[in-house]
Formats: structure tokens, C-alpha cells, sequence
């Protein structure tokens, strides 16, 4: 009928994490331990072809990746010398003729400009000695229109070979039976069937009412987890079935409990680029990207520039973590982000200068679930679609500063004039740079493991640029405050009914100022965010 309507165990990697002290982050200097080894981890989303380049060709590759693992994450927390990154997500990196590589030709192939299997093996074995997940983009509602099995869809529609077994391998309709509302192309070779393909004529889809078509996806996940990969993000999740929310969530149902008993450790997260109402249909099945937090008007940008006020965040942070806990009780958790790749980048709307990006990255770091970094944001890289309306422009080369043959992707216009923030190179040896402030904010999270994994509460209070959480995990209490103005300022803690305690502390603090409490009364720095426990612990 055709369609119209890891085998891997993470090691456990117990370290030791130093309580930084330095202009920005403060606190008593005792050394905690954090055994947990779980999917609640700072990923970090690499552009392949945009990131380093190791061979001269222009292109960035898998090697690439592998030569700037130190940088990424040298195994040592304490060295000061690491993003400090947990996780990698790879933009796709299997066999395709264009430069983003959302259109595959062959899912059992990675694409020669990328590497080979030798050199992917490579990066999973350094990763997996570093307890560092990695996830691939996986593509699973298109295909390229030169992949193999497109043309044996072909080949059998002309033929009229309804016995061949790629005859229904993709979504297909008679020209008088093709759907309003959606975008269908002629077979080639056939007068009266059309192929749907909503994307682009190039990309047509696949029909998941076919358990050929379902074996066939859930084959090559398989292949690729018996590789060593972690995971994987799944790229337009909600058109699997185009239009229609309840068979694609569905589809999504199956496969992510085929993948779980395939492997219970296993690590997936969705794209569907919609408002909560619909995501949360798609986290009963896999979480998926919180788009309402990122992007220019989201809550979190909102916050940082002070549209709204931090309660507006703090309570929406609330409200989406117990609707994602509903739908899914065992896997649920919140996944925020500020920009990917197909954003503008978020240093055009969010300036250095007002060091609007520290705060942004406090507010989505320091959050419940697993947050996702976009390669160059931790130097407030640059990039946007302007008059070119090209996501080219967002995806452009990484700016290291230190001799990287890596170049903007095909079709970029982005004058590299306009990246005035510095270097990986010129920041790293600045101490007060915005990749070094990621460093320290990225550790302070991992020794708290109640900021990703706790129950949060959101504590309004009067000053709009004031609010926070009470976070409960494992029986114990913990409170994270942030103050989003350039200002110190000083509240009383005990203002808001819901906050309980009398007798706490100041354990943590990071921004571009200190904190210190007295009684309940706290004084907290300029675009500060400060971790307060009680006394007695």
C-alpha cells in the first residue's frame, strides 16, 4: 500500500571538580565528587564541514573533530584547559551530494569529504576514554533522490513492478488522489504518479506505512549504535507524517522502544520546530529541542535584555519541565538551547558588549536537562541569513585564529569582517573571554547535579530583574538566583512565601560580580547568578 494520509556502556568516570575561584566564579574551595553517569549533559552541536579542517582541503572532517578533542574536552575537568563539554551532536555526516548533507544518498556510507568508518571509530574511542556521548544527525523522513532506494522506487514504477519490494519504499499518490497542502513531483517515467516531497523536489519521502520502510530505518540505527554512537538527533520529527501529529508520534512511539530495548542507555532528541502543545505530543515519545527558550524572542533572550521579567523565565522553566515530565515520566527532561544551525546566531542579538551572552548562557546552562551549545557561541561567533536568506550564513567556518584551513560553506557571504569578537586563539588567552567564563560555567553545573537533574519551583520576587528556584533532588534543598541587571542589587530573600529557609549560604556564584547573604537578605552582583544552600549542609 502506499502512503497519502549504543551497543556501548559509557564508563563510569568518577572525578574530582575544584570550586573555582576567580573574578567570576567564587566560593569555599572544597573539592566535590560527581560519579553520576547519566544523559543529563552539556552537549555541543559541530557543523562537520564548518569546523576544522585537517587535511587543507577547506572542508572540516571527522579528524578534524578528533585533533580539537583537547579543546572540547581533555578528560581533566580541573585543567582549565577544556570547554568541559559531556556530549557531541554531529550535524549528518553520512553520504550526500550537498554541503549540509540532510540529503542522504547512502546510510551505511560516510561521506569521503567527512572520513572514513576508521576515523569515526577513532573519535568514539577518544569520546567514550573521556565519558563524552556522541549523537549523529539522523534524516530519517527524506532521502536523497540519487539514493539507491529511490531509484529502485523508480525503476519498479515504471516497470509497474507492484511486486517489487521498493514499489511502496516511498510516498506516492495517482495524480487525482494527491492531498491538498502538500508538495508532490512525477515519478520519473510515469504519467500519472507523483512522489511527495515537502522539502524539496530532491527530497522525496518515505512511506512509514511500509514495515519494509520501518525495518530498513531501524537496521541502519542499529549499524550505526553497534559502531559506537550514543545516539542520535532526529531531524524533522513531526513530518514523518506530514500534517498529521498522531501517526508520526506514533512512529516515533516504535521506534524509540526499539531502540531502548536495542539499547537501554541509548540518547535521542528530536527537532520539531513548534510551539509546546505539539512538542510535548512528540516527548511521550523522544524528547525534543525546547524552541520557546531559544532565538531572538525566546524566553531566555527575553530575560537577558529585560522585555520581560526573570519570573516570566523562571516560571516558564517550572511549567515546562513538570508538562515534559507528564508526558514522559521515565525519559522526560527539558533540552534548551540559544541558537543552532538554522538560526541566526545568537551574538547578533545578544552583544558582547553588554556582556548579554554570559547571562544568556547562565540562564540556559543552569537549567534542568540536558542544554545544547552551538559550535562558536562559547566565542559569540557571528552569523545570519541576511539579504542572502541563506543558512550558509549561519553555519560559516570556525573562527580559531590559529591557521585552520577551514572554510565557509558553499553559498556564504558573511563578511568575515563582521566576526569582532575575537578568536578561540585570542580568547584563550584572555582570562575574561566568554569561552573561558563557558569553561567555568560548564564545571559549575557538572558539580551541582541538582541543576540538571533536580524538581524545580520558581520564586517570584518584586524586582523584575530578580527571581529563582527551589530546586528539590535526592531529599535535599538547593536555591539558584539571577540577577539580569547591570547592577548590583540586594533582595530579601524571604519576600517570596514559597522561599523556606532561614539559615543559608552562598556555596557558588558566577557573572560579573560577587554575592553574599546575611540572614535571608542577599546582595548579588550585575548579571550574576548565585547557588545558596543552608547552613547545615
Amino acid at each position: 500500500m502506499y502512503r497519502v494520509s549504543i551497543k556501548k556502556t559509557a564508563s563510569l568516570l568518577i572525578t574530582s571538580f575544584i570550586l573555582l575561584s576567580s573574578s567570576v566564579l567564587g566560593g569555599c574551595g572544597k573539592k566535590t565528587v560527581d560519579p553520576v553517569d547519566d544523559n543529563y549533559r552539556v552537549f555541543y552541536e559541530i557543523f562537520v564541514g564548518s569546523f576544522s579542517d585537517s587535511n587543507g582541503d577547506g572542508v572540516g572532517d571527522i579528524r578534524g573533530i578528533i585533533n580539537r578533542m583537547d579543546y572540547l574536552n581533555d578528560g581533566d575537568i580541573n585543567s582549565g584547559k577544556s570547554l568541559g563539554i559531556q556530549g557531541i551532536w554531529l550535524s549528518p555526516i553520512l553520504a550526500s551530494h550537498s554541503y549540509h548533507k540532510y540529503d542522504v544518498t547512502n546510510y551505511y556510507k560516510i561521506d569521503q569529504k567527512f572520513g572514513t568508518d576508521d576515523d569515526l571509530k577513532e573519535l568514539l574511542k577518544i569520546c567514550d576514554e573521556r565519558n563524552v556521548k556522541v549523537i549523529m544527525d539522523l534524516v530519517l523522513n527524506h532521502t536523497a533522490s540519487d539514493n539507491l532506494w529511490f531509484s529502485k522506487f523508480t525503476s519498479a514504477h515504471k516497470s509497474g513492478d507492484t511486486s517489487n519490494e521498493y514499489y511502496d519504499f516511498y510516498s506516492w499518490a495517482k495524480k487525482d488522489e494527491i492531498p491538498g497542502g502538500r508538495t508532490f513531483r512525477q515519478i520519473p517515467g510515469c504519467t500519472d504518479q507523483y512522489y511527495e516531497c515537502n522539502f524539496s523536489t530532491d527530497m522525496p519521502e518515505l512511506n512509514f506505512d511500509n514495515t519494509a520502510v520501518r525495518q530498513a530505518v531501524l537496521d541502519l540505527a542499529k549499524y550505526w549504535i553497534d559502531m559506537g554512537i550514543d545516539g542520535f538527533r532526529f531531524d524533522a520529527v513531526k513530518y514523518v507524517y506530514y500534517g498529521d501529529t498522531v501517526n508520526s508520534v506514533k512512529f516515533w512511539d516504535w521506534f524509540m522502544k526499539e531502540l531502548r530495548a536495542y539499547d537501554p542507555d541509548i540518547y535521542c532528541v528530536g527537532e520539531c520546530w513548534s510551539g509546546d502543545a505539539e512538542t510535548l505530543e512528540y516527548v511521550k515519545a523522544v524528547n525534543c529541542f525546547n524552541f520557546q527558550i531559544a532565538q531572538a524572542e525566546g524566553f531566555t533572550a527575553n530575560a537577558v535584555k529585560k522585555s520581560s521579567a526573570v519570573s516570566v523565565f523562571t516560571n516558564y522553566v517550572e511549567t515546562y519541565q513538570d508538562k515534559v515530565q507528564a508526558a514522559s515520566p521515565e525519559y522526560g527532561m527539558p533540552v534548551a538551547f540559544l541558537s543552532n544551525h538554522d538560526m541566526d546566531r545568537s551574538a547578533g542579538y545578544m552583544m558582547l558588549a553588554n556582556q548579554w551572552p554570559q547571562m544568556a548562557a547562565n540562564l540556559y546552562i543552569l537549567s534542568p536537562g540536558s542544554p545544547f551549545i552551538y559550535y562558536g557561541e562559547e566565542i559569540a561567533a557571528k552569523g545570519t541569513r541576511g539579504g542572502a536568506m541563506t543558512d550558509a550564513n549561519r553555519r560559516l567556518a570556525m573562527n580559531w585564529g590559529d591557521g585552520d584551513t577551514v572554510k565557509d560553506p558553499v553559498g556564504a557571504d558573511y563578511p568575515y569582517s563582521k566576526q569582532t569578537n575575537g578568536t578561540v586563539k585570542e580568547q584563550l588567552e584572555n582570562e575574561g573571554s566568554l569561552l573561558h567564563y563557558y569553561e567555568k560555567l560548564i564545571s559549575l553545573r557538572v558539580k551541582y547535579p541538582e541543576i540538571a537533574r533536580g524538581d524545580y519551583k520558581s520564586l517570584t520576587y518584586s524586582k523584575n530583574t530578580f527571581g529563582g528556584f527551589e530546586i528539590f533532588y535526592e531529599g535535599d534543598i538547593t536555591w539558584l538566583f539571577h540577577n539580569t541587571n547591570d547592577t548590583e542589587t540586594t533582595v530579601d530573600l524571604s519576600e517570596c512565601s514559597a522561599f523556606t529557609a532561614k539559615d543559608v549560604k552562598v556555596m557558588d556564584f558566577i557573572g560579573q560580580g560577587t554575592a553574599s547573604i546575611s540572614g535571608t537578605e542577599l546582595t548579588i552582583g550585575p548579571r550574576t547568578s548565585v547557588i545558596v544552600k543552608k547552613t547545615d549542609k
